[in-house]
């Protein structure tokens, strides 16, 4: 009964319509730079698109029930029912306003499903859809797309606050919208199953988020750290409100995750005392995963530089390969932040003006 019981809850919080207060807005698809994006209901519940004075209704399941975007000049163009309408901002909503389920997709490359209310514009040539959603649902997106088949569920508890202190308190990362959907922010795909592990972390730590002198503070993490966590003037990132420190990973410093590239000297010149900026720089003209962190040494060989070292991503705040093995040895996830995020507590937002 218990069980059946809360998921229900989770039924409601993460498939069901919302009524918190607190929201956030998503740039979503921007990777892509799309030109063009179809819209389509998914569920039992129909979408409201509103174009200028213009309403459309998209039912699921119905050859009606899609519709296209594209961007010509400098404003956008929607293709719906057989219409073509013009329009600087386009709408998308269940009936009343309240946030609904659907799918966008940039044709021939992605396709993926969101909830919440959607509005679209075109921005420097591109279309930018933009997602308003509940916060929860939005941190139970981040933790199944940083879901590994091997994470305990205290692993995920920690990085569901770490998740929710972030969009919390480091909003304005965006001129449009509150945050975009790559790692830039935070990397987030679809909302969860209901029943999933990913749901269920997200549940069981609703509200809480980690504080320091009383605020929310934006927590950072990485994928792993190489054996002591970085302080974040070592690699050019502003730390905000919170000192982060370095703390000693103990999967890590035993068995670290060890690198070796070869770039050439142009590319070192971008890479070499620029810290995180340089090594995403470097990352955009050769890959995600051409300089894995921070935490390596350099050795010019034939005309090229070799790079060695340790760790996977800024090395900053919480890292995920320590707090895994933090879980599978026993640790709540409240162990996990106090370990990671030194100085800080866990606090409760205030549910009379967050939900």
């Amino acid at each position: 009964m218990r069980d059946r019981a809360l998921l229900s809850i989770l039924l409601f919080l993460l498939a069901g319509p919302c009524a918190f207060a607190q929201q956030i807005q998503v740039g979503v698809l921007g990777l892509f730079h799309p030109r063009e994006i179809t819209l389509r209901a998914t569920t039992g519940e129909a979408l409201v698109v509103t174009a200028d004075d213009n309403v459309f209704l998209l039912e699921p399941g119905v050859h009606s029930g899609s519709a296209r975007i594209e961007v010509r000049e400098s404003g956008l163009v929607l293709d719906c029912q057989g219409r073509l309408i013009r329009a600087a901002e386009i709408h998308a909503s269940a009936r009343d306003h309240r946030a609904g389920a659907f799918l966008l997709a940039v044709p021939g490359r992605i396709s993926r499903q969101y909830r919440g209310t959607l509005n679209v514009r075109a921005i420097d040539g591109e279309i930018a859809p933009m997602v308003t959603m509940d916060l929860e649902t939005a941190v139970a997106s981040v933790v199944a797309a940083e879901l590994t088949k091997d994470t305990r569920l205290e692993a995920l508890k920690a990085q569901a606050v770490v998740t929710r202190s972030y969009f919390v308190a480091g909003k304005g990362r965006h001129r449009h919208f509150d945050f975009c959907d790559a790692t830039h922010c935070q990397f987030l795909r679809e909302p969860p199953r209901p029943d999933s592990t990913a749901a269920w972390a997200t549940l069981t730590t609703r509200s809480l988020v980690i504080t320091y002198e009383d605020k929310p503070i934006a927590a950072m993490f990485t994928r792993s750290c190489g054996g002591h966590t970085r302080v974040s003037v070592d690699v050019g990132v502003a730390s905000g409100s919170y000192p982060y420190y370095s703390v000693v990973c103990d999967l890590c410093y035993k068995s670290p995750v060890r690198w070796t590239r070869r770039i050439s000297g142009q590319e070192a010149a971008l890479l070499m005392g620029k810290g995180e900026a340089g090594r995403l720089r470097v990352d955009r003209h050769l890959g995600w995963d051409a300089v894995p962190s921070n935490n390596f040494t350099a050795r010019e060989e034939q005309g090229t530089v070799i790079l060695e070292g340790a760790g996977q991503g800024h090395g900053i705040g919480l890292c995920q390969r320590g707090a895994r093995a933090m879980a599978e040895g026993g640790a709540t996830f409240r162990e996990i932040i106090s370990h990671y995020f030194p100085n800080t507590h866990l606090s409760s937002l205030d549910t009379s003006t967050a939900f």
